[in-house]
């Protein structure tokens, strides 16, 4: 490079720097380290950490301790698809385009509903785009979210609705779920959807089919974002009308991993598949009459006029799809509604003990894997249970200041009797 350029030094390179600004010392770092030392050093550092192993996981609001079989990470690790990039050549891509048909049937067969797109980056960014799908679709422009919708997930709905000017309003709560006479209210003609998350952040359970009824008598929308285990015991979306179901499949074979990455389910009804953000993988046949894979849509303004693109959504989740994927071929119908009792299950029995021992709960009404309780000081409490390696909450106070002091608690299939027991017993001094 020096030799093209006519240069004999690197510093040549930086002739036109002022020499007052250069850094004239060796630059305040340790000397390096072997490699065996490097290791060395960097397993002190993760040790640090705690994890779902050392610590009994009780964390809820919106990522989950579900067990992830281990056949799960030996498919991710396959070369063939962790260092794959986006398929645009069909020919070249058969097995990611296969993995990702197959993930969108699946998601299918979970909601009820018509068609799947490859993914979304999670569930608060598929609850957005599904408002504004919405707005297209009905050509209206406001939205009802209900406050009991998960308060990032709200937050991020705004946010992609800010731009285009949509109008978005809050429908109250009553107790742990939507006043529905409140919300009847608020349901006009200019009214594109209704968004309701079932189970909701709370834990409860919204009356979604009354929900449904009101939407649809205004000709507007219903969008469910949904917990894909409870739909191993729950009704799937679209029997109860849903136009639009989204969700997070962390839960889906994707472990905690601090918060990140997931990846967002978004499925619809097939005469909005036009109109679905992202990009949609298809079935068909070669002239041979041999089966092939192919990208049928690809609705966003990398591949279509920036004005014509449904949205500006630039790639999916497609390794967190293939974990989804797997999990679910894994565990199976009859699986997935195991876990999904088990959950609701031990969620119940946890809830029972901890109001035995004289706790109030926040709300009563029915839920699926997740409560809250009243506590006299959220962060003493947490503080405690970490002490014991109990991670439980978030405390309510980070979202709904006006309900604290509270505990969020999540119980999936893998917390034991025992377990439970610690809790409680934990917990049992400070009602």
């Amino acid at each position: 490079m020096l030799s093209s350029l006519g240069l004999n030094t690197i510093d040549d390179l930086f002739a036109d720097i002022p020499e007052e600004v250069k850094l004239k010392r060796p630059l305040n770092l340790p000397s390096g380290m072997s490699e065996l030392e490097v290791k060395k050093h960097l397993a002190k550092l993760a040790s640090q950490n705690g994890s779902a192993d050392k610590y009994l996981t009780f964390l809820g609001a919106g990522v989950y301790d579900h067990y992830v079989p281990s056949v799960v990470n030996h498919i991710l690790l396959r070369s063939e698809f962790y260092t794959a990039y986006t398929p645009y050549q069909a020919e070249m891509s058969q097995g990611v385009l296969q993995s990702i048909f197959e993930y969108q049937t699946m998601i299918c067969e979970l909601t009820g509903l018509d068609i799947t797109n490859a993914s979304m980056y999670d569930g608060g960014s598929a609850l957005a785009e599904a408002a504004l799908m919405a707005v297209n679709q009905t050509r209206r422009d406001k939205i009802l979210v209900l406050a009991t919708i998960h308060p990032e997930y709200r937050s991020v709905v705004k946010t992609y609705t800010w731009g285009p000017g949509i109008t978005v309003v809050e429908a109250p709560r009553k107790n742990g779920t939507v006043d529905l006479e409140k919300l009847e209210e608020l349901i006009d003609d200019k009214t594109a959807a209704v968004l309701v998350q079932q189970p909701n952040f709370f834990g409860q359970l919204e009356p979604v089919e009354e929900i449904s009824r009101l939407i649809h008598a205004k000709k507007g929308l219903l969008v469910a974002a949904v917990d894909p285990i409870s739909l191993g015991i729950l009704k799937p979306p679209a029997e109860y009308g849903a136009d639009i179901a989204v969700g997070d499949g962390q839960a889906l074979g994707n472990g905690l991993a601090f918060g990140g990455p997931h990846l967002g389910f978004f499925a619809a009804r097939k005469d909005l598949a036009r109109r679905m953000p992202g990009r949609l993988v298809g079935l068909t046949t070669d002239r041979q009459g041999n089966r092939g894979f192919v990208l049928t849509l690809q609705a966003r303004e990398q591949h279509i006029r920036r004005e014509k693109a449904t949205s500006n959504i630039c790639s999916n989740q497609a390794l967190n799809a293939l974990a989804a994927t797997v999990y679910l071929a894994t565990v199976g119908k009859k699986g997935l509604k195991e876990i999904a009792l088990q959950s609701l299950q031990k969620a119940h029995y946890a809830f029972e003990r901890l109001i035995g021992e004289g706790y109030e709960p926040l709300f009563t009404g029915p839920f699926f894997k997740e409560f809250v309780v009243k506590v006299k000081n959220e962060e003493e409490i947490t503080q405690k249970l970490l002490k014991h390696h109990i991670l439980a909450g978030p405390g309510i106070s980070r979202f709904y200041p006006e309900l604290a002091p509270a505990l969020m608690i999540a119980v999936t299939e893998k917390r034991t009797r025992e377990e439970i027991d610690t809790l409680v017993e934990v917990m049992g001094g400070d009602r």
